[in-house]
């Protein structure tokens, strides 16, 4: 039989990836009380500060400055960079199943996400060289659910976009992969998933090496 699917995309935050928020608040309650929520209340009433950094149109001097600024500069802006990054943690079932799904697939990253969290957050995971692509948004100047970040994907897939299979934990986003004409779904959790991939054909298991289907995901947001 024909396979269906050429092309593996997968969100990263709260995907491969969850991250918590919440584990940055703490950090800076912890060197003033009261600090994590000055900062949480700065992001959700500025939000599209957050969202021109993960397009690009910041830089990250220019976003950590702000930072600093709403913090009164009571953190140093390498300590600022190391709290605003260390909030992820791996979802190790899902990761483990990413070299069996190379062996029949291409894998394409396809991430909100920005420069700091890139670089000092995430990069490090030895297994996103299993990726022939990493589409991140700060790169290519678009943020899903845009048209043109799935376009991106699609520029160097090459193939029909009936070919891809996308997942991502926010609705809105699989919704756009869905418009560009790929099949997605939404990621609850790994056992899921997993049942959507047994339910399209999708090769993710070695025969005699089953894969544990326990965890998910993390509280966050956007990326």
């Amino acid at each position: 039989m024909d396979q269906k699917y050429s092309v593996m995309v997968f969100d990263l935050g709260n995907v491969l990836l969850p991250f918590d928020y919440k584990v940055i608040l703490e950090k800076l309650d912890k060197i003033e009380k009261g600090l994590g929520e000055k900062f949480a209340q700065y992001y959700r009433d500025n939000y599209d500060i957050h969202r021109k950094y993960e397009r690009g149109e910041m830089s990250s001097d220019q976003f950590t400055e702000i930072l600093l600024g709403v913090l009164d500069h009571k953190v140093g802006k390498e300590q600022l960079i190391r709290i605003y990054s260390d909030m992820f943690s791996v979802n190790a079932d899902l990761v483990a199943v990413l070299p069996v799904l190379k062996e029949n697939y291409r894998l394409v990253l396809l991430s909100n996400t920005n420069d700091i969290h890139e670089r000092f957050g995430w990069r490090k995971n030895e297994f996103l060289k299993l990726f022939d692509k990493l589409v991140l948004s700060h790169k290519v100047g678009a943020v899903k659910p845009e048209e043109k970040i799935y376009r991106a994907v699609m520029e160097f897939t090459r193939v029909p976009p009936a070919e891809h299979f996308y997942v991502d934990d926010i609705a809105e986003y699989v919704a756009g992969g869905k418009k560009m004409g790929w099949d997605a779904v939404q990621f609850v959790g790994n056992k899921e998933l997993f049942a959507e991939f047994d339910k399209r054909g999708i090769k993710w298991k070695r025969a005699g090496r089953p894969v544990s289907a326990t965890g998910g995901r993390s509280k966050g947001t956007t990326e």
